[in-house]
């Protein structure tokens, strides 16, 4: 069983406030996306957002081109992490299976909900009970790597025998994946979580939304709402949900695509002049390294009060290693500049 995780780490806004560069995120760099700033100025914030979300759920079926009752809208893909979690065990899940490297949050909500964590691929984990739940993530965090388990999940995730078993794949950097085309997957059968403000550059806004499988029943889905507080999202999460489906802003998010490929491609020639070890296979907008320090937290700590920030992967089982999100030139020159000038 994977070791209680006791403490849930983040990059981003700290104690020292916003960093100036701050490699530590994962979000759109380019961001954020300008239209989608319009429709947050524009929303509606002296009204309640429609409680049941009719129009944005209708908007983004359309998008994804699925029945609008398999739209769940939530706070964000944290809080479908855990509400998906609490649902998954009043229909009788006992344990959770998780990628070697993942996402806090999965394990935080199981911990809080007394499952037992088990690593995707070990004994524990493919034995019993097929009453679990199964997360992944593609491109996966931290790593930005595609994801292993596509020949081992079901393509029906029916419950079989009468025992449930849940698959979710979280899809927050799908639409950031720069390396080729994104590959098309058979989804239908799973849980996924979207989450729009990663890729439009604007983390600070709070909203996601889940699609349900085609196999979920209506009873179900019902109950997945209620447990979520009335307006779960706000107006402005709401303006975001629906500037993220429009024409304007999906060729927002093409562009700068391109705009990242380019700054990813300095970035890591950066790492290479650095002498700094870039783990391959990343496909998105972020990679890992391992940086030739003898004490990490003292390295990152110093370049924090320079305002640099990067993600410390310790956390995520890569001791040694910097998870560094793709920024522009002059916050990678001032990376570099700080590295030449320690002692």
């Amino acid at each position: 069983m994977l070791s209680k995780n006791t403490t849930v780490v983040h990059g981003g806004t700290d104690a020292l406030g916003v960093p100036a560069h701050d490699f530590s995120t994962n979000r759109n760099a380019c961001g954020p996306c300008p239209a989608a700033v319009q429709a947050l100025q524009a929303a509606h914030s002296a009204q309640y957002p429609d409680p049941h979300y009719t129009d944005v759920c209708t908007q983004l079926a359309a998008f994804h081109g699925v029945a609008p009752e398999r739209i769940v809208i939530g706070g964000s893909s944290s809080e479908l992490i855990h509400r998906l979690t609490q649902h998954a065990v009043r229909h009788g899940v006992t344990a959770i299976t998780l990628p070697q490297h993942h996402y806090g949050d999965y394990l935080q909500a199981a911990q809080v909900w007394g499952l037992q964590a088990h690593p995707r691929g070990s004994a524990q984990g493919e034995a019993a009970a097929p009453a679990r739940l199964h997360w992944a993530c593609e491109p996966s965090s931290p790593l930005g790597v595609p994801e292993t388990m596509w020949g081992d999940w079901p393509h029906s995730a029916a419950p079989r025998g009468g025992a449930p078993a849940w698959h979710v794949l979280d899809c927050a950097y799908r639409p950031l994946w720069l390396e080729g085309t994104a590959p098309q997957r058979d989804s239908d059968a799973l849980w996924q979580l979207w989450t729009p403000n990663k890729a439009l550059g604007m983390t600070g806004v709070r909203a996601a939304y889940a699609i349900a499988p085609v196999h979920a029943s209506a009873q179900a889905l019902q109950a997945l709402r209620w447990l979520a507080p009335s307006w779960v999202v706000g107006a402005h999460g709401v303006a975001m949900l629906q500037a993220w489906v429009t024409p304007q802003v999906q060729q927002w998010l093409a562009h700068s695509l391109q705009q990242l490929r380019d700054w990813k491609a300095q970035q890591l020639a950066l790492c290479a002049r650095l002498g700094w070890q870039v783990v391959p296979g990343h496909q998105a907008n972020y990679f890992v390294a391992r940086l030739p320090v003898g004490d990490m937290a003292a390295c990152l700590a110093a370049w924090r009060a320079q305002g640099i920030k990067l993600r410390d992967c310790a956390s995520f089982g890569l001791p040694g290693h910097v998870r560094l999100g793709v920024l522009p030139p002059a916050s990678q020159a001032a990376l570099e500049q700080a590295w030449r000038s320690m002692p």
